[in-house]
Formats: structure tokens, sequence, C-alpha cells
């Protein structure tokens, strides 16, 4: 097996696992904090869930492919085809999920006063069922003949076809699908880092119905980093497969195998940065996983403590019905005449007395002294 192979399924099978524990985890943060589900949440989830499929389907299949079948499968099988379908249906949905979620926020830093009126909850389903349908129709096109999808050996997945008798379709899907969201979210990126400069030197005052404070100019400094971090990922993982694709849908030629695997999985490594760098940068963001985490601790002690007692009272009720099972002892054989004269006298027969195992010792001799008082005086 090719050293490069081994490698290339490491990288997927580490992305796979990365994309998978972030979506989720971003999933579960947003479900159980009610102050996170806005009326644009939608956007959120779609690219989320777009991501999490990907970590369960795309990137396991390619891993799989590159270890036991790197000869790939019939490019026009029903597998290769499915493959190349949801390869490009959730890349899509993704990104343009992700440049409407990138937009959200643009309007409620830039234009907070009339955030309520223009994003509404209405607007964002309107926004992601255009976006799912584009998806869709743009994924399809290759299944109807406008474009083709096949295997490609460099890349060990199922995926669109860059000849160059599919330049309509590659620059379709690219152009639109891909170029465009990542300009605009590039472009929003940076007005939003200059405005944060622009507030930062001027100084800014956030009032509330109780008081009004001064924000520092660190907070727009590490907003801004953050930002520019975002849109950096964005171009070093899409710039690479944006390259490839022009390059041999212009020249005809296949771009070197090294070279398609790295595009290939620098784009499906995507899935994994985006619940990081889009989301959990953002401080309310944190603070609902920091409190999630403190309700789950809370919830399995809670769990702890309740199965501890359930134990102790099943115990204790075990041991009670064992006490109360134990049969008395028979009654003693009648006894013989003492001599001496300090002799305590004999229990006369038919007169016994049971001591019970679960007694304390205490309350035994307790017991016993009694039972050998009443008989003396019974004898006398």
């Amino acid at each position: 097996m090719a050293t490069n192979a081994v490698a290339y399924a490491v990288l997927m099978i580490c992305s796979s696992a990365c994309s998978v524990c972030g979506n989720t985890m971003l999933l579960l943060v947003v479900l159980l904090n009610k102050n996170l589900r806005t009326d644009t949440w939608p956007l959120t989830c779609s690219f989320c869930l777009c991501d999490l499929a990907l970590g369960l389907s795309v990137i396991p299949f390619s891993a799989h492919t590159s270890l036991f079948r790197p000869e790939g499968y019939p490019g026009e099988g029903v597998l290769c085809q499915a493959t190349a379908f949801l390869f490009v249906l959730l890349q899509l949905a993704s990104i343009h999920s992700l440049t409407w979620a990138t937009v959200d926020k643009f309007t409620e830093i830039c234009f907070a006063l009339s955030y309520a009126q223009v994003f509404t909850a209405r607007r964002a389903w309107a926004v992601l069922a255009s976006v799912w349908t584009y998806c869709l129709l743009n994924a399809a096109l290759p299944l109807v003949g406008f474009g083709s999808y096949g295997y490609s050996a460099g890349r060990y997945v199922c995926a669109p076809s860059f000849r160059s008798s599919c330049v309509g379709f590659n620059v379709l899907f690219v152009g639109l699908g891909i170029i465009a969201p990542i300009l605009v979210m590039c472009c929003l990126y940076g007005y939003i880092v200059y405005v944060a400069k622009k507030q930062a030197r001027r100084g800014t005052f956030v009032c509330n119905e109780q008081h009004c404070f001064y924000v520092p100019a660190n907070n727009y400094l590490r907003s801004s980093i953050v930002m520019i971090v975002t849109a950096v990922c964005l171009l070093v993982c899409w710039l690479p497969y944006i390259v490839l694709c022009f390059y041999e849908s212009l020249t005809g030629r296949e771009s070197p195998e090294p070279a398609s695997a790295v595009a290939t999985w620098l784009v499906l490594f995507t899935s994994a940065l985006n619940p990081w760098i889009n989301s959990m940068t953002q401080t309310r963001y944190r603070a609902a996983l920091r409190l999630s985490l403190t309700k789950l601790r809370q919830m399995f002690q809670q769990r702890r403590k309740s199965t501890v007692s359930q134990s102790t009272t099943i115990w204790t009720a075990r041991a009670r019905e064992s006490c109360s099972s134990v049969p008395p002892p028979p009654a003693s054989a009648p006894p013989t005449n003492h001599t001496h004269p300090l002799a305590l006298p004999s229990i006369p027969q038919g007169k016994s007395f049971s001591i019970s195992t679960c007694t304390s010792p205490s309350r035994v001799a307790s017991a016993s002294q009694d039972n050998v008082y009443n008989s003396m005086h019974s004898s006398g």
C-alpha cells in the first residue's frame, strides 16, 4: 500500500472525527440553550448539519477508498454518482448557509437598530429554503447531462470531473457556488474589521436600562483578529481546490496526485473547522458551552446520588427481611438442679426467649437479664 494513500486515510479519519465531535457539540449547545435559538438560528444549524453529514458519509468513504480500493469504483455506478452528488450538495449548502450566517452577523453588528426588522424568522426560513433549492438543482445537473461525475484516482473520491468538456458546469459550480460566497464573506469580514478599528479609535459606550459602560479597545481588536483568521482559513482551504479546478478545465491536463489529494482534504477539512472558527470564537457560544457542561455535570452528580440512595434503601430492606425471617430457637431442655447457693434459678420449661441475630449486643444483654429476673419471681 502506498505511503500517500495511508497518509491521506489518516488525515481523512482525523478530519471525520473532528467534524463529528465539533458539529455534534455545537448542535447540543444550541439545543440546550434557549438564548442561542434566535430567529436566524436555522442558518447555523444548516451548515452544522451539512458538515456533520460530510463527516459521516463522504469523508469516511474517501478514507475507505484510499486504504482498501485505491483503484476506485466505476464512475457511472450508482455508488459513485451518489457520493459525488452528496459531495457537491453538502459542500454548497454548507458554504452558502455559512455565508448567510455571516450576513446575519454583519447586519447585527453594523445595523443594530434595524436588525430586528431586517432578519425575521420568516425571512430566515425563506433564505434557507432558497439556499437548499439552489444547491439541489446545482448538484443534480451532472445527473441529467450538464457536467459529469466520476472517480478521481488522485483525490480518492467521486467528485465533479474537471475535464475541458465540462467547463460550463465547472464555472457554475466553482464560480457561483464557491468563489462568490467566499468573496462575500471576506468583504463582510473586512468591513466589520474596519468598523471595529474605527470604533476602537473613537471609543464606544454601551448602555442598557440601568447604566452605561465603556467598551475597551481590546474587545474590538480581539473581534478583528477572529474575523481575519476566519477569512484566512476560508482562503487557505478553498484556494488550492479552485486553482486546480481551473487548471484542469482550461488546460485539459490532470494535476499531480499529491496536489489533488491535499486540495481535496483541505476542502473537506472545512467541515471540522466551521463550528470552531464561526461559532465557538463568539463569546456567547463559549459561555453557553460552559453552562451546558455545568448542567451535564450536575445531572450526572444527581444521578449518582440517587443511585447510591436507592442502593442503600434496597440493602436496608433486604437486611430487615433477613432479620424477620430468622426462626426462634427451640425450647431448652429441663435444666439440672444447681446446689450452689449463688446459682441463678433455671428458666422453666416452656418459657423461652429468642435473641435475634440483628439485635445489638447491649439489647441482647438487657433482654437476657429481664428474662432471668422474671423467671426468679415466677419460681418464688
